[in-house]
């Protein structure tokens, strides 16, 4: 017997789809993209069943379309997640996310010394492993892996 496939997440005419991301790392997603702060419509999922991630994550927000480089922001904590916008309930382009060569203002210098966590710095970072996402700090050079990141 065929086993007959459902949405899991309800479509939406227009806007954006953020899928693949790891579904512990769906709420960094909502803070980096800074969702709790738009009226828009707002679906998310989390535990699905992924081939790929085991368990993943997905969000939609209707009537919102970003720029590439505010979802590469994401690359951060979901380096494998997929954009598709969405306009008359098709899928109208796709899109992998980059890891960018640099992050700023989304993620704290570990270093308890460094000048951006006591004074009023915008922190930056310099990617230095992109697959396994590594980063320099700019001001104090302390490289900071993906499992200890502090998200701001």
């Amino acid at each position: 017997m065929k086993k007959e496939k459902k949405l899991s997440v309800s479509a939406i005419e227009n806007g954006t789809v953020i899928d693949h991301i790891p579904a512990q790392n769906l709420f960094k997603v909502i803070n980096i993209l800074g969702l709790d702060n738009i009226d828009n419509l707002i679906t998310f999922g989390t535990n699905m069943e992924s081939h790929r991630l085991g368990k993943k994550a997905i969000v939609k927000i209707a009537d919102k379309f970003f720029e590439f480089e505010e979802i590469n922001r994401i690359a951060v904590v979901a380096p494998h997640a997929k954009l598709n916008v969405i306009r008359g309930y098709n899928v109208v382009e796709k899109k992998l996310v980059e890891v960018p060569e640099r992050i700023e203002g989304i993620i704290k210098c570990v270093n308890p010394k460094c000048i951006t966590n006591f004074e009023d710095i915008k922190t930056k970072f310099e990617v230095v492993d992109k697959q396994n996402v590594s980063l320099k700090c700019h001001y104090c050079e302390k490289i900071t892996d993906q499992g200890h990141m502090v998200y701001i």
